[in-house]
């Protein structure tokens, strides 16, 4: 007898469909032997005939197109990983990427930034809009608190933006490696309709955009050392990673760990004296007389260094 590994195509959609209730679908439950739905109903759903579905499910007719896949998936009520599943067993692929756009992160996300207390960090975008941010990002890099939220788009405010401008060792190198990767995010999210607007805006306002733009050049965000004069700071440098949240291809984490002890010193003790810093200081001293706990105090490296690792896992390095 075959084993399940000899269809495992059809073997999971058998199922799935098992899983579905019909009569929540609009089927009648007369006469049925098994649960979930039969297959003529799967095809039905997903407008392809009942022999070719049955055919697909035992195995035989080749490979489906990316198009009935998707109907199937829809039919099957998938998740966007069960819909991506199929098409690895199917076609050995994933499936074109779908762009949601977001306005915001989860609870336990904007948990993951501000576990990094005096380590900038932030969520962005395919269209590199900054939808989240810790503290240390506000006070180092901008104070995206006081912006709009259209505002918040790193392209606005490296093109714009004179004190982000005049923040750059290089300018004109930083705002290629911009113009370059986020034209690679936008394609990687599928978001490049979503772009056309914003493109379109920064063409018109900026001579520089629409020059860069125009050559069409692509880069990974990926990893490496960032430079800023800082107003209050003079120059500092950090170390910046690029992270992919998982299962969300339209969104990434960008952290900027201060490159030596000197920066790690500077910056934590800016991050300190904002009057935010104070306010939380006494919210946490606070919760712990009132939870009986006490924290142990660490050295400025320990502190950019230490983040929870359950938190750390909600993350993947971008290769």
């Amino acid at each position: 007898m075959p084993g399940s590994n000899d269809n495992p195509l059809g073997n999971y959609l058998k199922d799935r469909r098992s899983k579905l209730d019909p009569a929540a679908l609009g089927f009648p439950m007369k006469r049925r032997r098994t649960p979930g739905l039969r297959r003529e109903e799967v095809a039905q759903r997903a407008n392809v005939s009942a022999t070719w579905y049955t055919w697909l499910e035992q195995g035989r007719g080749g490979a489906p197109s990316p198009d009935v896949l998707d109907r199937i998936a829809r039919a099957l009520m998938l998740t966007d990983v069960e819909r991506e599943h199929i098409f690895l067993l199917a076609l050995g692929r994933t499936p074109e990427v779908r762009y949601h756009a977001i306005d915001g992160v989860t609870p336990r996300l904007q948990r993951v930034l501000d576990a990094f207390e005096f380590t900038p960090a932030f969520v962005k975008t395919a269209t590199w809009d900054v939808i989240a941010w810790n503290r240390a990002a506000s006070v180092v890099l901008r104070d995206y608190d006081a912006l709009e939220a259209h505002q918040r788009n790193i392209l606005r405010l490296i093109f714009f933006d004179p004190h982000v401008r005049e923040a750059q060792l290089d300018w004109e190198s930083v705002a290629r490696f911009c113009v370059a990767a986020f034209r690679a995010d936008a394609a990687r999210a599928g978001a490049s309709r979503e772009i056309e607007a914003l493109v379109e805006e920064l063409s018109e306002r900026s001579p520089d955009f629409a020059q860069m733009w125009r050559s069409n050049d692509v880069q990974a965000y990926g990893q490496g050392t960032k430079y800023l004069r800082h107003a209050q700071l003079g120059l500092i440098s950090m170390e910046y990673s690029a992270f992919a949240v998982d299962g969300r291809p339209d969104l990434s984490m960008v952290i900027y760990n201060p490159a030596t002890p000197a920066d790690a010193e500077r910056i934590m003790a800016l991050v300190k004296s904002h009057p935010s810093h104070a306010l939380k200081d006494a919210a946490d001293k606070t919760s712990a007389r009132q939870n009986g706990t006490h924290t142990k105090p660490h050295s400025a490296h320990e502190n950019v260094d230490r983040v929870d690792t359950k938190l750390a896992r909600k993350v993947r390095m971008r290769s």
